[in-house]
């Protein structure tokens, strides 16, 4: 790979650029500028030539060495044009232009006289839709402000960002001019001043910056950011620090006044040294070099040089800033003033300079522009020039005297260690600095543009290098731009040849910048990625600006010119390989002829696995480029070339071979017979029919269309690329598969032995051929049985052909030397046949772990009766613990598969539980006993499968288990009908029944109903809105016939997830003293208030349970658990009913307490009654709520203080008084619902809780009695009123609602009929009396048909005693009643 020109961006508008700056003046011609310089070179032609012959350099080889290839950079300048001025392009105006471009290129600066043009970065989409980055204008103007002064030098400073999320982007980019008068002034992107400075009455020559650099070497100083200003006598440097803080500062009171409209405040003093440089003629250029220190040596040679023998020397040479001059009287200058302290130098220079050292000037400008003042007072300073600070004298140290030459510009490089200087003679010399002499020179470059470009090391270049751990390395090259020959070349450093040269133009401007951003430090810069151009070129006649790109191994001196020709080679091979257009044949030529010119041994194996690891390269292209690679390898001697080498090519070439004898035998037709494997596949038909049935079903479920991707299919060719990825040659000429993922191991399987399970390839052929390869039997036993559980639709639809097909390789492999062990003894365990056992056990396959159980089965059996045969000579069949694992293994897969058809059951839409889960026997045996009972579980919730329902097929499989004859039939004539809805209830219900006789222990009623109750309450934690799923936990739990579990459920339930949200919502009532809104409910319980309701409804049940399953656990014995013999050996987490059963007995008191607790809040909560539940309670109550329940409490006793006596008493009538409002709209003979506010149960556990409340329970029957016939319910409290014990209280309490109502109806009406008005006129003076002291308006439902009415009246004469005081005035109300029925 060689140098090369990359185009990164281009300038748009650049005719409108040139027309503004040269508005009042016509371009000069080329020619005459040219002929002008002509004639004065000739002045010192004879000097020239002379110094030629002296410095001059060979050469001769530089068109031959490095000019031979076509560069497609060198042609470039035939582009597009952006001008369509032709007469303008031709002119070389950009010379005459000052032009300086961001690092980071994303502002350009074009500055002629005053006026001066801005081009900040832009995006755009080009035709081919590619994006690409643009220059155009941002702003122009004039810059200039006093009158006559002119543009000299101007830079671009991009400033670091202080944000954290910063990535090494500048904030800003300032603009620093210097004009003629003097005058410093700073700019935003946007032509803001932001700050103007006289430091010096002479004209700005040059600004230059320095900015951090993150040392490479320990030992290197670590320089500090600066900004120097060169005078025709005087350097002014400026603290990057404080100047970084100033216009930061600056730029921020500039947005505020302009956004507030107000006067911007001058901005603080800034900071800066000022040094008159002495004992030059003529100084046009400087670097600032930075801090350096001399050495112990240097510092001892000039102490006893300057004070002899008896010269003291300090301990700690001083620090010295060291600023480089050129131009003329000497040459070049070296200039050092020490830092931090008046220390005289140890030499005559420093001797003389000394005294004045100490007075270096740290000040601050005097003159600020005035930015506040009326427009007098700037007036006034506009005529009166600032005060300018004198400078402090600096002697030179040394130079380079040459009278008759001068300097022109200097270059400092980026490690501040060289210096490239240019002449009027047409010469670039090198500096080396730390020396102060003189290295390099070239002739022939008058009017050049140097810059400097430093590459660091490819990740590559050492990779099998000693010195592979070392810090990278970075190299230097120095770029020379020769616009009068129109030639850019790269130099290597310090003595390298020219490693680069392109045709660029005569008009083109080399822009090196020489500093990064701004305000960067060895914190901040910790993790930046600093986005920066080194070198940009650009030509005026096109708009592009282009960067130079250096490759690190152009670098390496000549012992390595091999190696750099090796790794260009590399390139170019990458290069061929990425190429889309190339033919099969010149890719194999191109290829074979680069690794064959390839000498380094380590680089040949690079390129040789880039070549073999490349996707699109044919498998007969690499096996000719191998060959003809082994060939020349074996003809070089041994000791020319590394081992590793030849052993590799030799690898991948029996590899390759190997790749291609597969592929040729799966085109191959399958023509061998396989009559020697028939006798150990009898009996497979056999099995195949008895699991068919179930087989098939499983195939139906399984058989859902899904979506893939077509490179993902496993019937698309494996490329060679991937097969040899996977291979690896051993010492001893074996093969070994690397396993990596999954899938990759599955297409290589699949790759091996698809086509034998299919028929299309001869089985034994490949197994021998794969035999001689050296691969181990295992490993291609591993690759057979992936490939077979992964096709397993594939082999389902035709089972029977490829069960055969699948045990002829299976023996085929078994045959192999290494697989079954010779000295193997029946009676243990085969190591090989244990491998498929454990496959098949781990695959979540069911269907093709079980056919390929059978077949192995059967293989082993033929196996291990030959070796019988072999030994006994005897007609007993052999038994061995070998074919007892695999009856246990078949059993085990069988049960699988029923599950795992059971549980594919697609659920129905809209219900939750996600996708179907996967098993295996191995999960089924680490799940412990109840993994069988937790994965049907799980499945009954994502049916949605009511409990009743699910009651009800299991008491079909208790029933249809006295006849298994008849359920085998059924079985078979399941599997021989077609079926075709998969969602049948029926045929659902028929499967689950059959898991459930596959596992009569592991998935008893009671453990099954345990396992759905668990699932329920744990998917109802994780979503307490549903309460749904905590009910139907509940009808599950109370399913479990057997009470200990019962028990045992109901702890662990309360436990785990039910008293912590209990006592919530009982702390949250207690709290608001009433029914809680719903976003408190959320708030606190975590639920809404009707998801409340439920849940309290749910505790109720569930304590009733607890306490009723408590008394039943005396009479009942524990039940005794136990798991099928072939799922005997689970191990995992013990099972929901054992630790059910080891759950403690609980305390029947206590769970009572709470009973009632959670019975007054479901109240409270259903009909919105204010109370405050845990208040009805005294000390003791409130004390043992929310304890363990199997603990032993003090609870209430004896009577209970009248005032909570009452306080319960009113609660339980407002709950009765709200649920006669809820039934308001129920009919008298309509029956009432079991659920809800209108549930026929609230009056009776009213009385119960009254009885357990200690309130008088006929007090609660006479108040319900009363609410209803208060309703217009007189049926229903007709059949209430037969429950109450006092009923002369009752007939009083009547006799008032009786004359409420019929005072309604005389007095109230407002459709009073005149029989109505006679009958108030004949009634006695007392009862008219008493029925205006009536008030109707207590009645709820005053309108009640009269029949009713006179009925209860009736009631009343039948209830009250004659004696009664009030028995006269109801028989008065009754004749009034009949009267006005009657009439």
């Amino acid at each position: 790979m060689s140098c090369s020109l990359l185009e990164f961006c281009r300038l748009q508008e650049f005719k409108t650029v040139r027309d503004f700056l040269f508005q009042s003046q016509k371009i000069e011609p080329v020619e005459n500028k040219n002929q002008t310089d002509a004639s004065s070179r000739g002045v010192d032609r004879h000097e020239e030539r002379q110094v030629d012959n002296e410095l001059s350099w060979d050469t001769s080889d530089w068109e031959s060495a490095w000019d031979n290839g076509d560069n497609p950079e060198e042609n470039s300048t035939s582009a597009t044009t952006v001008e369509e001025d032709a007469a303008g392009q031709g002119q070389p105006w950009l010379q005459d232009c000052v032009v300086s471009l961001s690092p980071c290129s994303d502002l350009l600066v074009v500055a002629r006289d005053q006026k001066a043009v801005f081009l900040s970065a832009k995006w755009r989409t080009d035709d081919s839709g590619r994006e690409e980055m643009t220059l155009a204008v941002s702003w122009s103007g004039i810059l200039g402000t006093e009158e006559g002064e002119c543009i000299t030098s101007a830079i671009s400073i991009p400033l670091a960002s202080q944000k954290r999320s910063s990535t090494g982007r500048p904030d800003w980019t300032c603009v620093v001019v210097g004009f003629t008068s003097g005058y410093v002034r700073f700019y935003t992107e946007s032509g803001v001043l932001l700050l103007a400075q006289l430091l010096h009455e002479d004209p700005v020559l040059r600004l230059k910056c320095r900015t951090y650099e993150i040392p490479r070497h320990p030992g290197v100083t670590e320089q500090h950011e600066e900004m120097s200003i060169l005078y025709p006598a005087a350097l002014v440097t400026i603290d990057g620090f404080s100047l970084f803080q100033s216009l930061r500062a600056c730029r921020n009171q500039v947005a505020r006044a302009t956004a507030a409209g107000s006067d911007v405040v001058p901005p603080p003093p800034l900071a800066y040294k000022k040094w008159g440089l002495q004992e030059m003629d003529t100084i046009v250029d400087h670097s600032s070099v930075g801090i350096m220190t001399l050495c112990v040596f240097d510092q001892m040679k000039n102490a006893s040089i300057l004070g002899g023998f008896n010269a003291s020397v300090k301990g700690s040479p001083p620090a010295m800033s060291q600023y480089i001059t050129v131009g003329a009287g000497p040459y070049t200058g070296f200039y050092y003033a020490v830092e931090g302290s008046s220390q005289p130098l140890l030499s005559h220079v420093a001797l003389a300079v000394a005294s004045k050292l100490t007075s270096a000037l740290f000040s601050a400008a005097s003159g600020w522009l005035g930015w506040n003042k009326n427009k007098n007072e700037e007036e006034v300073a506009q005529k009166q020039k600032p005060k300018v600070e004198p400078a402090t004298p600096l002697g030179i140290r040394f130079g380079l005297p040459d009278s008759r030459r001068h300097g022109e510009a200097i270059c400092l490089s980026p490690c501040n260690t060289l210096a490239g200087v240019t002449d009027d003679f047409g010469r670039v010399t090198l500096l080396d600095l730390a020396r102060g002499i003189a290295i390099r020179m070239w002739k022939g470059y008058r009017d050049a543009q140097l810059g400097w470009l430093q590459v660091q090391e490819e990740r590559g270049d050492r990779e099998y290098s000693p010195s592979a751990s070392l810090p990278k390395r970075h190299a230097l090259f120095l770029i020379i731009y020769a616009p009068r020959r129109g030639i850019l070349e790269v130099w290597a450093m310090q003595r390298g040849p020219r490693v680069g040269a392109f045709t660029v133009g005569k008009h083109c401007k080399l822009l090196y910048a020489g500093y990064r951003l701004m305000g960067v430090n060895s914190v901040t810069s910790q993790g930046w990625q600093l986005h920066t151009q080194q070198v940009c070129l650009l030509d005026p006649t096109t708009g592009a600006l282009r960067t130079v790109n250096i490759p690190f191994h152009l670098a390496l001196s000549d012992k390595k010119s091999e190696r750099a020709k090796d790794m260009h080679l590399v390139k170019k091979l990458s290069a061929i390989l990425k190429s889309r257009d190339v033919d099969p044949e010149t890719l194999e030529n191109e290829a074979r002829n680069v690794l064959l010119d390839i000498k380094h041994p380590a680089i040949k194996k690079q390129a040789l696995e880039s070549l073999l690891s490349h996707k699109n390269t044919p498998v007969s292209c690499l096996t000719n480029i191998m060959c003809a690679l082994n060939d020349t390898l074996k003809e070089q001697a041994a000791d020319e070339m590394d081992a590793s080498l030849p052993q590799l090519c030799s690898s991948q070439l029996k590899l390759l071979r190997l790749y291609t004898d597969i592929q040729q035998l799966q085109s191959a037709a399958d023509t061998e017979t396989c009559a020697e494997n028939q006798d150990s596949l009898e009996g497979i038909e056999d099995e195949l029919s008895r699991v068919g049935p179930i087989l098939q079903r499983y195939a139906q479920l399984t058989s859902k269309p899904s979506v893939s991707f077509a490179q993902d299919s496993p019937d698309s060719p494996l490329p060679v690329q991937a097969f040899l990825s996977q291979m690896e040659c051993t010492e001893d000429g074996k093969v070994k598969v690397i396993r990596r993922s999954e899938t990759e191991w599955n297409q290589l399987g699949n790759f091996m032995f698809w086509g034998c399970l299919c028929g299309r390839s001869p089985p034994h052929k490949v197994c021998d051929t794969l035999q001689q390869a050296g691969i181990s039997p295992q490993q291609l036993l591993s690759l057979l049985l992936s490939v077979w559980l992964q096709r397993e639709k594939e082999t389902l639809t035709k089972p029977a052909e490829t069960v055969r097909h699948l045990h002829t390789l299976l023996v085929a492999l078994s045959n192999i030397k290494g697989a079954v062990e010779e000295s193997w003894d029946p009676q243990s365990i085969s190591p090989w046949w244990q491998q498929v056992r454990s496959t098949c056990v781990q695959s979540h396959n069911a269907a093709a772990a079980l056919l390929a159980a059978l077949v192995a089965h059967r293989a082993a059996k033929a196996s291990i009766t030959s070796r019988a045969d072999s030994k006994l000579q005897s007609e007993w069949e052999a038994v061995s613990l070998e074919l007892e694992q695999w009856v246990v293994c078949v059993r085990q897969l069988e049960d699988v598969l029923v599950l795992q058809t059971l549980l594919l059951v697609s659920s129905p839409q809209g219900t939750a539980g996600g996708a179907a889960a996967q098993c295996s026997t191995k999960i089924l045996l680490e799940g412990g006993t109840g993994g069988i009972a937790d994965s049907v579980s799980k499945w009954v919730f994502r049916q949605n499968m009511v409990p009743e329902r699910l009651k009800e097929i299991l008491h079909k499989k208790e029933v249809s288990e006295d006849s298994e004859d008849k359920q085998e039939q059924r079985e078979g004539g399941e599997g021989n009908e077609e079926k075709k809805n998969e969602g049948d209830p029926d045929k659902t219900a028929e499967l689950l029944v059959a898991v459930c006789q596959r596992f009569p222990h592991s998935l008893s009623p009671d453990l099954l109903f345990a396992h759905c109750c668990w699932e329920y309450v744990v998917q109802w934690n994780k979503d307490p809105e549903e309460s749904r799923y905590l009910s139907l936990a509940v009808e599950h739990l109370k399913l479990i016939s057997s009470p200990h579990i019962q028990l045992g459920i109901s702890t662990m339930m309360w436990n785990t997830f039910i008293v912590k949200r209990f006592s919530a919502a009982a702390f949250l009532m207690e709290k608001v003293g009433k029914a809680p809104k719903d976003r408190l409910c959320r708030r606190d319980v975590g639920m809404g208030d009707k998801a409340m309701t439920s849940f309290l409804s749910c505790c109720v049940q569930l304590l009733q349970i607890l306490m009723e399953a408590d008394s039943a656990t005396e009479e009942v014995p524990a039940p005794e658990l136990s798991v099928e013999e072939a799922w005997s050996g689970a191990e995992g987490p013990a099972s929901i009913a054992e630790l059910a059963l080891e759950q403690r007995g609980i305390h029947y008191p206590l769970v009572q307490h709470h009973c009632l607790l959670a019975s007054l809040l479901h109240a409270a909560m259903s009909f919105s009654v204010k109370v405050k539940p845990l208040s009805l309670f005294d000390s003791k109550g409130k004390n043992a709520f929310f304890r363990d329940l199997t603990t032993i409490q003090l609870m209430p006793s004896g009577d209970m203080d009248p005032s909570l006596v009452s306080m319960r008493q009113e609660f339980l009538l407002r709950v009765l008084t709200g649920w006669v409002q809820a039934i308001d709209d129920a009919p008298n003979s309509t029956p009432l619902p079991s659920t809800g506010p209108k549930a026929n149960w609230w009056p009776s556990l009213c009385l119960e809780l009254g009885t357990l409340l200690q309130v008088n329970p006929d007090i609660l029957q006479r108040h319900l009695v009363c609410e209803l016939y208060n309703q217009g319910l007189d049926l229903r409290a007709e059949e209430m009123m037969l429950e109450v014990q006092d009923k002369d209280v009752l007939g009083s309490q009547l006799l008032v609602l009786t004359g409420q109502r019929l005072s309604y109806s005389l007095l109230h009406s407002q459709s009073q009929t005149q029989a109505a008005m006679e009958l108030l006129a004949r009634l006695p003076p007392t009862l008219c009396t008493w029925l205006k002291a009536m008030d109707p308006s207590e009645l709820r439902c005053p309108l009640v048909p009269l029949p009713q009415t006179s009925r209860l009246v009736s009631r009343l004469v039948e209830m009250l005693p004659e004696n009664h005081a009030q028995y006269s005035l109801a028989l008065h109300l009754l004749e009034a009643v009949d009267v006005l029925a009657t009439d």
